[in-house]
């Protein structure tokens, strides 16, 4: 077991150190975000499985507080609503899900967060798709070459890897570096 756990932070370590080039996105990301905030606009967020579950952390770190006391960010995911995803799902499609409530939602001055570890779920690429027929700005977390979704993608976060560990773990770290300058900002302060 020790040699297994071994290699799983090595891995860990090499898809981190791989990671430097994004820094610069980041921040761009960052910069993106908080024009969309300072005008008015809402994050929605989305994905499936562990993808729902980061796009979920980004959203509670935004309506909540990463480190700071500070006013909430409009922050919505669209996996949160069991009788919405199961109505479209049911009605319409899977492949729905998300692109109906981005339909509905979302509009110019808002931006619309995709993770995916592959960049190929159909729902996801709907969403995106959907996101870019009604104005809103689109960021994709996803790994490998980025799949379909990449050329849907405004601004993308790609984890330099293809194990959906590996990407998920730096997804983590990236809505948590964005988290730091999200709340730095909405508290008045200055992160340069």
């Amino acid at each position: 077991m020790s040699d297994w756990l071994d290699a799983q932070l090595d891995a860990h370590i090499r898809t981190a150190t791989a990671a430097e080039p994004l820094l610069a996105e980041v921040r761009a990301v960052g910069d993106m975000l908080i024009d969309a905030f300072t005008r008015g606009g809402t994050l929605y967020t989305l994905g499936n499985g562990g993808s729902a579950a980061d796009a979920q952390h980004f959203t509670g770190e935004l309506i909540g507080h990463y480190r700071r006391d500070r006013r909430p960010l409009p922050a919505v995911t669209l996996t949160t609503d069991a009788t919405v995803s199961t109505c479209i799902a049911n009605d319409y499609a899977f492949e729905d899900v998300f692109s109906r409530q981005v339909e509905a939602l979302a509009g110019p001055g808002d931006v619309v967060a995709a993770f995916t570890t592959s960049g190929r779920s159909a729902n996801v690429i709907n969403a995106l798709t959907a996101a870019r027929a009604n104005g809103a700005t689109t960021l994709l977390f996803a790994g490998g070459d980025g799949g379909p979704s990449l050329p849907l993608a405004d601004h993308a976060l790609i984890a330099p890897s293809t194990e959906t560990p590996r990407i998920q773990e730096l997804h983590t770290f990236l809505l948590h570096a964005l988290s730091e300058i999200l709340d730095a900002w909405a508290a008045g302060e200055d992160l340069s």
